[in-house]
């Protein structure tokens, strides 16, 4: 999305969304299930890496002094009809693309309209945008009765709702609920021990089997560019 944005902002001044009744709060919402997990924009707490960062593709554009209406045609457009380079995955290497109509109708309006009100601009959302997302993990996820939960985060961010985990040595069935529509799988290494999950979305659970020995483990997502953006943690077996 917006690879060229300072190029494009100099030959699109009269571009604009023609709806200007957009919904920032559900479009912050739609970005963060969407598209964070390939952008990174700070004021939506997105770390992806896969796709152009947002806040950088809009810094010369703001200090050359386009306004909102400009920014909001520019997304929708992207959104709608996403220019054909591909970028290349820092991880995996291969080409990735953005699909068209990732977000439709109002949506892909309202998330034009947040991205053009937040990118670059530093600083935090305010009002109702500051409930939306954020957050990250938090807390310890213990195993019981041989199972571990560790669920993916439910609005589509980068990051496994609890921080880190523990449980006994000997047989553990790992389970990452991902209530989202953005795919994500639970895998652990360490200790000699290399598994991973299916990949899973839209309320599917990944699953690990593993006999694990005393000692310290990583758990993380192996989704090209959703480890590196923050979806990991530690696992300490005792």
């Amino acid at each position: 999305m917006l690879a060229g944005i300072v190029a494009a902002a100099a030959v699109a001044g009269g571009c604009s969304v023609a709806d200007s009744g957009t919904n920032v709060v559900n479009g912050k919402e739609q970005f963060i299930a969407k598209c964070g997990s390939c952008h990174v924009l700070a004021r939506a707490g997105s770390t992806g890496v896969t796709g152009p960062n947002l806040d950088e593709a809009f810094q010369r554009a703001r200090q050359d002094g386009f306004g909102q209406s400009t920014f909001e045609g520019l997304v929708h457009a992207q959104i709608l009809h996403p220019a054909r380079n591909p970028q290349v995955d820092p991880v995996s290497g291969r080409e990735a693309s953005m699909p068209a109509g990732l977000v439709k109708g109002e949506d892909a309006e309202d998330v034009a309209a947040y991205v053009a009100e937040a990118a670059a601009k530093g600083g935090e959302d305010t009002g109702a945008l500051a409930a939306v997302g954020g957050g990250g993990p938090e807390g310890t996820a213990e195993a019981e009765n041989g199972v571990l939960e560790i669920p993916a985060d439910p609005g589509g961010a980068l990051f496994y709702v609890f921080a880190d985990a523990t449980a006994p040595a000997g047989a553990l069935k790992i389970e990452s609920l991902n209530e989202a529509s953005i795919d994500h799988d639970i895998a652990i290494e360490g200790n000699g021990v290399n598994e991973k999950g299916e990949v899973v979305n839209n309320g599917g659970t990944s699953e690990i089997d593993a006999d694990l020995q005393s000692g310290e483990y990583t758990f993380f997502c192996s989704v090209p560019g959703h480890r590196e953006g923050g979806m990991e943690g530690k696992l300490t077996v005792d």
